[in-house]
């Protein structure tokens, strides 16, 4: 396993971060106890999470999954950077009362305390806002994170799919503040959606936050769909199945698949090592379901693309480049 620093911090990450937002609603516990031993022993030391995966009424699930793993010893806690999240609504399903979302004082006070219960630890890595809070001014968010950083609850806080001006902002107030601020953001960022290169990754390097991107494959877009369908029969589903009923992207699709075809180059991979060359990023969240995708992951990190092939993937997908050249002169 290759690793880097996360953004400005000293902390040293690796280049892939395990996802496990299918633990609880697709990968049983033992099985997800099984992937996580798996990562942990490739060298995968950032795990991601979030306090209302496992959804709907399981919300808290995937937490109480990897808390019963840090349970089992064998320091799984100390080797591992923990990384959950806080903004969406943990009260019962139906159930509209205020305050149990967003990033007010009390419900971030009130979040990381249930958070750290179901993952049976007294601190937590990363922890990071889900969403931007239109209501809730960054002052009383970084109050809040002070506190809960004074308290050795949290080491950092990280952002997720904000914005690259809400970066700017949130960065802005915290040096006024004197708090050290946004250290990560996790974003939507892959082959076939570069928007984040206009404005959410040059913040994000300018302000020292390491990219995180989520959804690496797409959705599978990424991962050969073309060909698993022609061999299995079966129709893709999902976003992949959404996507591909475009006929311009059925087509790239279908280039880019040729392409790595003719390299013998697995595409799934691919989309991964491409990511790890892009300028910010730290590394991309994988969530596998299984051993099997656990090891085409791990594969990307040592793969080296070539010039020719980086090339026709910016051909067959080109990206936005950062503003105002995007859109500007």
């Amino acid at each position: 396993m290759k690793y880097t620093q996360l953004g400005r911090t000293g902390l040293k990450v690796s280049r892939l971060v395990l996802g496990t937002m299918n633990f609880g609603p697709q990968t049983d516990e033992a099985a997800s106890h099984s992937i996580m031993d798996a990562a942990l022993a490739s060298g995968i030391n950032y795990f991601d999470t979030a306090n209302v995966y496992g959804q709907g009424e399981n919300k808290g699930r995937t937490e109480e999954i990897i808390g019963r793993w840090f349970a089992q010893g064998g320091e799984r806690r100390d080797k591992t950077v923990l990384a959950t999240k806080v903004y969406g609504n943990m009260a019962p399903d139906g159930d509209a009362w205020p305050n149990h979302d967003k990033l007010s004082a009390v419900n971030i006070r009130r979040a990381v305390d249930a958070s750290l219960k179901r993952l049976q630890t007294d601190y937590i890595d990363i922890y990071q806002f889900h969403h931007i809070d239109r209501q809730t001014p960054f002052e009383e968010i970084w109050q809040a994170v002070d506190v809960l950083v004074q308290q050795g609850k949290i080491l950092y806080a990280g952002s997720s799919n904000f914005p690259g001006y809400k970066i700017a902002q949130a960065n802005e107030v915290a040096a006024r503040l004197g708090s050290f601020g946004l250290v990560s953001e996790q974003c939507l960022y892959n082959l076939a959606e570069r928007r984040a290169e206009m404005e959410v990754i040059p913040a994000s390097q300018d302000y020292g936050l390491g990219v995180i991107p989520w959804s690496p494959l797409h959705g599978g877009l990424l991962g050969g769909v073309l060909k698993k369908t022609a061999q299995s029969g079966r129709r893709a589903g999902g976003r992949a199945a959404d996507s591909l009923a475009n006929p311009a992207v059925r087509t790239q699709i279908q280039s880019y698949e040729d392409l790595l075809d003719k390299h013998g180059l697995e595409p799934g991979e691919a989309a991964l090592a491409w990511l790890l060359t892009r300028p910010g990023v730290t590394g991309p969240i994988v969530g596998p379901r299984t051993q099997e995708q656990l090891d085409s992951a791990l594969r990307a990190v040592e793969l080296e693309l070539s010039e020719e092939v980086l090339t026709a993937l910016d051909e067959i997908f080109p990206g936005t480049g950062p503003s105002p050249e995007a859109f500007a002169w």
